[in-house]
């Protein structure tokens, strides 16, 4: 996920480098707007999923974007769908970056990739930039951004872009349920108490009908950036999951990531260093940002601790699918080695949420 920070770049992992040699003479055979000069390339520390560059040459820099290395589940990491969302939606909401080439070409960097316009800014994940005096106020407005930017995602109205041609809406939470416990079964590690009771409540209280909506499905605090005075969101990234579907699941999906003070140790630290939304004071609490929501959107949030059940069950499939790939060694990874602790505890989590009310 695209960084403005140098601390957020580090040298490429081992095993995850790429050819520059390669690269360099296809960039130049592809894109007019390369320079002469030499290709450099580092790689973002975050995220779990895909492999993410920074290219550059000069005063040229680009994003790259990749699958991550080994075998990977049918139809998940799709460049040449990514690049196709990108190029819908970055005319009509800007935080999207703009696409600029994709390729299936596998002898460059051993997959398809694409390529991505380089934003600048703040993205804030466990710390805020040096320099910068936290306040109350501060936080509440990053919380009311954060807010704004998910209602207007929803108000786009997806049949008037090309995502209605890569999208089924009809159907959509049932085809999520059952989807991602097949997901969990093919990636099925260990016994964890409570999962069997957690899936067939699941698929007990899935909601008869749903609005559709243009959904990025991956919406939280690090996969934003702000601009310097942390008063606008610049970009969106990473929009592997954007489909049409029902927009309180991709609330729900943001509200898992979501951390505030009285979680557990294990969720706020489950992914690293616990978040600032749960360390800073004047960030939403969960209720706050979901009725803020409500209040911008209209939208009917009485069934939400379903969605949120099922966005803590979701994001636990995710690590387990990360965790199975670090067991069978498909990843050297350090970061995965206790993801199963992780899984396990979401499941758990999940489970307490599914008896309560929002």
């Amino acid at each position: 996920m695209p960084r403005q920070m140098n601390k957020d770049t580090i040298p490429v992992r081992q095993g995850e480098e790429l050819d520059l040699h390669v690269l360099e003479m296809f960039l130049r055979e592809n894109m007019d707007s390369v320079p002469g000069g030499q290709l450099e390339i580092l790689q973002f520390s975050a995220g779990h999923s895909n492999l993410t560059y920074q290219i550059k040459i000069g005063n040229w820099e680009a994003v790259l974007r990749r699958p991550p290395l080994g075998p990977v589940a049918p139809r998940a990491h799709d460049m040449g769908r990514e690049f196709k969302i990108l190029s819908e939606l970055n005319p009509i909401f800007s935080v999207a970056p703009r696409p600029l080439l994709y390729s299936e070409n596998p002898t460059i960097v051993g997959s398809p990739f694409f390529i991505m316009e380089r934003k600048n800014g703040l993205v804030i994940d466990t710390s805020f930039p040096e320099g910068i005096q936290v306040t109350k106020e501060i936080c509440r407005r990053l919380s009311e951004i954060m807010v704004v930017k998910l209602v207007e995602l929803h108000e786009i109205d997806y049949r008037e872009t090309g995502l209605a041609e890569i999208s089924k809406p009809e159907g959509f939470m049932e085809r999520q349920v059952h989807g991602w416990i097949g997901r969990y079964e093919r990636a099925k590690t260990d016994d964890i108490q409570g999962v069997e009771t957690l899936k067939k409540w699941l698929i007990n209280h899935i909601p008869k009908q749903s609005e559709a909506a243009i959904i990025h499905y991956d919406y939280k605090f690090n996969n934003v950036m702000f601009n310097k005075e942390l008063t606008e969101m610049v970009g969106l990234f990473d929009w592997e999951m954007t489909t049409v579907g029902d927009p309180l699941a991709d609330l729900g999906v943001a509200m898992s990531y979501w951390n505030q003070r009285d979680d557990s140790e294990l969720l706020i630290k489950g992914l690293g260093k616990e978040p600032v939304t749960a360390v800073q004071d004047g960030f939403f609490t969960r209720r706050e940002f979901v009725e803020h929501y409500a209040n911008k959107s209209g939208r009917d949030i009485t069934n939400f601790n379903f969605y949120l059940t099922f966005a803590y069950f979701k994001l636990a499939v995710i690590g387990q699918q990360i965790y199975y790939r670090y067991k069978k060694g498909q990843t050297s990874d350090i970061r995965f080695a206790n993801f199963n602790h992780f899984v396990k505890n979401l499941i758990l989590h999940a489970v307490l949420v599914s008896e309560e009310k929002l």
